[in-house]
């Protein structure tokens, strides 16, 4: 059997909002692996309702942070919809990267990851232990925090405050 190096990887997610959790992530795969895509579902059906960002804006927030936080200008963000194993396929990409927070995340990500390998054997799954300073932040937390009026500046990228105070406003 031959033996390959993983050289690309996704790391997936909603992303709605991005969080400076998910760019921790997301600066740790890329020292870990040369060629990372941001790849942005489009979940309209995430817990039985849409997002609150589209799909374009996520994207666009995503490539306007990377900037921002001054991550590698090579990381790739791109949008999909479908199956992320399909996904991945697509853009020759060797392994799947997902950040865990804690215990609860670990449960639902094992399933996602046992799930993938059973429809693509081939696609790794790799899992990036959060930064303890990002462990209790989410998007949904994010959106609840501003949606109240309270500041979210610790929580997210500077060009995402913006668009989450434009959203709700104070």
């Amino acid at each position: 059997m031959s033996e390959n190096i993983i050289t690309h990887v996704v790391v997936p997610g909603t992303f709605d909002p991005v969080t400076l959790g998910h760019m921790d992530v997301i600066r740790r795969t890329r020292r870990l692996f040369p060629r990372v895509t941001v790849a942005v579902a489009a979940s309209v059906n995430k817990h039985g309702r849409g997002t609150t960002f589209s799909l374009e804006e996520r994207v666009e927030m995503i490539r306007e942070a990377i900037v921002c936080e001054g991550l590698p200008q090579d990381i790739e963000v791109a949008p999909f919809t479908g199956l992320l194993v399909n996904f991945a396929k697509e853009l020759g990409a060797g392994g799947v990267v997902k950040g865990l927070r804690a215990m609860t995340d670990f449960e639902y990500e094992l399933q996602q990851a046992d799930l993938n390998s059973h429809l693509s054997p081939d696609l790794e799954s790799v899992f990036v232990m959060s930064n303890p300073q990002y462990g209790y932040v989410s998007s949904s937390i994010v959106r609840e925090i501003a949606s109240m009026g309270s500041d979210v500046s610790t929580l997210v990228p500077a060009n995402v405050e913006r668009r989450l105070l434009e959203r709700y406003p104070r």
